[in-house]
């Protein structure tokens, strides 16, 4: 299969999505699989992983009400209160949905040692039990906190979303790399190559842009560790759907047909237990 480890679906609610702001528009509505059918298949892509925007349980079941209703979401990351007492109840009423393969927190909006928590890294640990992965959405400040979380849950399969939003508009780069250096180390963690475009300049980027931030995790993490995600409709701020698939292809022709159907599918597949 070939698969796009990353997108999302929503019902647009002005208060609970307030982080979608008036700059992004044109995301300020409704995106439902429906939706999103015809562009996989105008892309090639067989299907997707839908991963969770708000903070919710009952996001998390609409999302498997999703993936029971379309046969292109193969899969759902959804979210739990990772520091909740009834953690391991809420888990295991959960897991009666198999569609649910991980699990994430938007812990970009935390403060920068959230994740190193003992609270937090103690709920993540317990997904291990569920055969669960956890999916890190963290700006490069977390990278310290996020570094703590895998070194101290190697039963846990992590993988970093978005390449941890390095500044590319700035060019920012060494910090950033140095800490995903020591990340990639960690043979459980995996990265997304996706979110990439609106850490950019929205209305003036060009894809050598973000070929050195690709240089640097295809280094560390290796092929085997990498996986497409469209990030959609997020990326519709700053770049359609195809743009978004062509930056990424592009960079991978140069690494062959193998690595291809590695990024675009069989790590996905792998990582999250995907079936058809």
């Amino acid at each position: 299969m070939t698969i796009d480890a990353h997108q999302h679906f929503w019902h647009f609610d002005p208060v609970r999505d307030s982080w979608i702001t008036d700059d992004m528009a044109t995301i300020q509505r409704d995106f439902l699989p429906a939706d999103l059918e015809p562009i996989l298949s105008a892309n090639g892509i067989d299907g997707c992983v839908a991963v969770q925007a708000s903070q919710s349980e009952d996001e998390t079941l609409f999302l498997v009400n999703m993936a029971q209703t379309y046969d292109i979401v193969k899969g759902v990351v959804g979210w739990v209160d990772l520091q909740s007492e009834r953690l391991p109840e809420r888990l295991q009423a959960l897991s009666q949905h198999k569609e649910i393969k991980g699990y994430r927190h938007v812990a970009q909006a935390e403060p920068d040692g959230f994740l190193a928590r003992p609270t937090v890294v103690e709920g993540i640990r317990q997904l291990a039990e569920f055969n669960l992965t956890y999916d890190i959405l963290i700006y490069p400040t977390q990278l310290k906190a996020a570094l703590q979380l895998v070194r101290a849950a190697p039963e846990v399969n992590f993988v970093i979303d978005h390449l941890a939003k390095p500044y590319i508009q700035k060019k920012e780069i060494s910090r950033w790399s140095n800490f995903m250096a020591e990340i990639a180390k960690s043979k459980h963690v995996s990265c997304k190559l996706s979110g990439m475009v609106t850490e950019a300049n929205w209305h003036n980027w060009s894809k050598k842009d973000f070929f050195p931030y690709l240089d640097v995790v295809f280094e560390h993490f290796g092929p085997d560790r990498l996986m497409f995600g469209s990030d959609w409709p997020v990326c519709l701020v700053a770049a359609d759907y195809t743009q978004v698939k062509t930056l990424v292809d592009d960079y991978v022709n140069a690494w062959g047909d193998d690595v291809r159907a590695k990024i675009f599918g069989a790590n996905a597949t792998g990582f999250y237990g995907l079936t058809v």
